[in-house]
C-alpha cells in the first residue's frame, strides 16, 4: 500500500449506501461469515462480501491452485498457481478491506476444528467441493445445533439454485435425507434435492463427461458469480434482519441460459413423492 494512501471504510464502501443505510453499514463491518472451501463459489463468496463491506471471516481450505481452476475459481491465476488457495484468497479479500479480521484454516475444516470454525459466526455460506458430503454433513449438523444460518449457492450450468437452512426450520438431514445411504445414492441426493426444477440440464450438450464415480463434473464461470450474487443478497438479509429469507423445504432455481426462474417447494425433502420420481430417474440417467 502506498505510503500516501491511507485506507477508510467509509469512503471504501459509500456506494453501498442507499441500498443499505449508514447503519446497516457499520452493523456489516462488525459481523462474521464463516466460508468453508474457497474454490469455485467459496472464493467469489468472500470478495462479494467484502465489497459488501463485511468485516470478520472465518474461511478455510486444505487445497492449493492449479490450471485446472482457471475457468471458474476467483483466485486462479498464474502468479497464484502452487499457492494455498485460503492464503491467496485472504490475500485478495485483505486487499478491498486491509481492517478485515480474517481466521484461516490451512488444513481445512475437519469435525476436530468445527467448533473453532463456527465460533463467533453470524452466518455460514457454503464453499465446499460439491463431492465433500461427509463434511459437509457435519458441519451444517453443527450449524443447526448452534443456530446459526446456512446459505448454500449451488453452481448449475449458467445458473445457481439456492437452498437456506434456518435456525428453528427443517434442517439439512431431514430435506436431504443422506443417512443410511453409500456415496452415490448420497450425491445424487444432494444433486436432487440441490435443484429440483433441473433447469440446467436441457442444454448439458456433452454428457458424457458428467462422471460422479470419478467426482468430475463441468462447471462454468458464470454460475459461480450467479451464486456469489445471491448468497451475498440472502447473506445480506440474515446479518441486518430484513427482507425476506426462504428456508427449506423452499428453495429457487435462476438459470440464466433459459431466462427462467422457478421456485421449488418439497415439503419433507427427498421423502417428497415428486423427489422420490426424480431420484429414480436421476439413477437411471447419471450412474
Amino acid at each position: 500500500m502506498s505510503e500516501k494512501f491511507t485506507f477508510d471504510y467509509q469512503t471504501a464502501f459509500s456506494r453501498n449506501i442507499g441500498w443499505v443505510t449508514e447503519q446497516e453499514q457499520q452493523l456489516l463491518k462488525g459481523k462474521r461469515v464463516a466460508i468453508a472451501g474457497m474454490g469455485g463459489v467459496g472464493g467469489v463468496h468472500l470478495l462479494t462480501l467484502s465489497r459488501l463491506g463485511v468485516g470478520n471471516f472465518n474461511i478455510s481450505d486444505y487445497d492449493t491452485f492449479e490450471l485446472g481452476n482457471f475457468n471458474r475459481q476467483a483466485g486462479a491465476s498464474i502468479p497464484h498457481l502452487d499457492r494455498p488457495k485460503a492464503e491467496v484468497l485472504a490475500e485478495l479479500a485483505k486487499n478491498i478491506n486491509p481492517e478485515q479480521d480474517i481466521n484461516i484454516f490451512p488444513e481445512g475444516v475437519s469435525p476436530d476444528n468445527i467448533d473453532a470454525f463456527l465460533q463467533d459466526v453470524d452466518v455460514y455460506v457454503d464453499g465446499l467441493d460439491f463431492f465433500a458430503l461427509e463434511i459437509r454433513q457435519h458441519l451444517f449438523a453443527a450449524c443447526n445445533k448452534k443456530n446459526i444460518p446456512v446459505i448454500i449457492a449451488a453452481p448449475l450450468g449458467m445458473g445457481t439454485a439456492v437452498i437456506n437452512f434456518l435456525p428453528g426450520k427443517m434442517s439439512f438431514e431431514d430435506y436431504f435425507q443422506l443417512e443410511g445411504h453409500d456415496s452415490n445414492e448420497k450425491l445424487l441426493r444432494f444433486l436432487v434435492g440441490l435443484s429440483p426444477a433441473l433447469l440446467q440440464r436441457p442444454y448439458l450438450v456433452a454428457p458424457e463427461v458428467v462422471d460422479f464415480i470419478a467426482h468430475k463434473v463441468p462447471s462454468t464461470p458464470m454460475g459461480c458469480e450467479l451464486c456469489a450474487g445471491v448468497a451475498a443478497t440472502e447473506a445480506l438479509k440474515v446479518l441486518l434482519q430484513r427482507g425476506k429469507v426462504l428456508s427449506a423445504p423452499w428453495g429457487y432455481h435462476f438459470d440464466a441460459y433459459t431466462n427462467r426462474y422457478k421456485t421449488t417447494w418439497r415439503p419433507w425433502g427427498n421423502k417428497n413423492p415428486i423427489q422420490k420420481i426424480a431420484l429414480a430417474i436421476a439413477r437411471k440417467v447419471i450412474l
